[in-house]
């Protein structure tokens, strides 16, 4: 398992699931013949996301980013449309470091759609129930409003099997959220509730843009995805934290990316000089 250290805190990426989505619904309105060269796609157009989470371990607590895709909760319609090839082995994964899922004491979730938040509930008898009972679930109060109450659009990922088992572990927050190093920011754009992670910590900075930047060859401000509720405001957040990151010389962490865990670029955003590379 690849792994990163952000001062004292520790980030190791665990295995959540693998997607394969069109690439043009992925790169909204970019040519193929642009982002093609960044990302290739299949002869099917699907571009390879994993749906990996991350755990980060800081002062004895352990912390999970997003949850993966979950595990026997797809039809076989869903798989194949959504282009399944692994579905999670996020407690395997957990395990692999000897870690229980009773461990786990906050899921971080920068937003709530069934590839991020599918690994937050489990079948157990043919009943859903929490798979991390004693963590604390942390996402925006704009983003669990929607889960719940999801619109003409958003229902087609808002699902009622991913929420009501953890209802009484979820807390909201308006604006910003933090503890210690970790500092999650309500930026809305992929969704009206989306959020962004950092973490700072012995001078050293990570900034995990999750689906604002889901793949290295997301950099580029303008190129945002055609799943974006609010493509505007995601084009703002990456003209306001991409900057501030490369800036302060942080890590880029990803959630989808089929090649890269983490990247620093040059203060220019031009040529990586570090890179975390996933294991293929």
């Amino acid at each position: 398992m690849e792994s990163l250290k952000i001062g004292n805190v520790k980030l190791t990426w665990l295995s959540g699931g693998v997607t394969n989505l069109d690439g043009g619904a992925m790169f909204g309105v970019v040519p193929k013949g642009l982002w093609s060269k960044k990302y290739p796609a299949n002869e099917k157009n699907q571009i390879e996301l994993p749906t990996d989470p991350m755990l980060i371990q800081m002062d004895g607590k352990n912390f999970l980013v997003e949850a993966g895709l979950g595990k026997g909760k797809l039809s076989e319609k869903q798989l194949r449309n959504y282009g399944v090839t692994t579905e999670s082995e996020l407690e395997e994964s957990l395990e692999r470091l000897g870690i229980q899922a009773e461990d786990i004491d906050y899921v971080l979730m920068t937003h709530l759609h069934f590839d991020h938040v599918g690994g937050l509930t489990k079948l157990v008898d043919g009943k859903f129930v929490s798979t991390f009972p004693k963590a604390k679930i942390i996402t925006s109060q704009v983003e669990w409003d929607e889960m719940r109450h999801p619109n003409i659009r958003s229902k087609n990922t808002y699902w009622k099997e991913n929420w009501e088992a953890i209802e009484s572990q979820v807390v909201p927050f308006e604006e910003k959220w933090s503890l210690k190093a970790i500092t999650m920011i309500h930026t809305g754009g992929h969704s009206d509730g989306h959020s962004i992670l950092i973490i700072e910590d012995g001078g050293e900075m990570s900034i995990h843009m999750a689906d604002l930047m889901a793949t290295h060859a997301h950099q580029n401000v303008l190129w945002v995805m055609a799943y974006d509720d609010y493509p505007m405001t995601s084009i703002a957040a990456k003209e306001k934290w991409l900057p501030y990151g490369l800036e302060n010389n942080a890590w880029f962490t990803f959630y989808h990316d089929a090649y890269y865990r983490a990247i620093k670029w040059d203060s220019d955003g031009k040529q990586i000089v570090e890179s975390i590379k996933r294991k293929r």
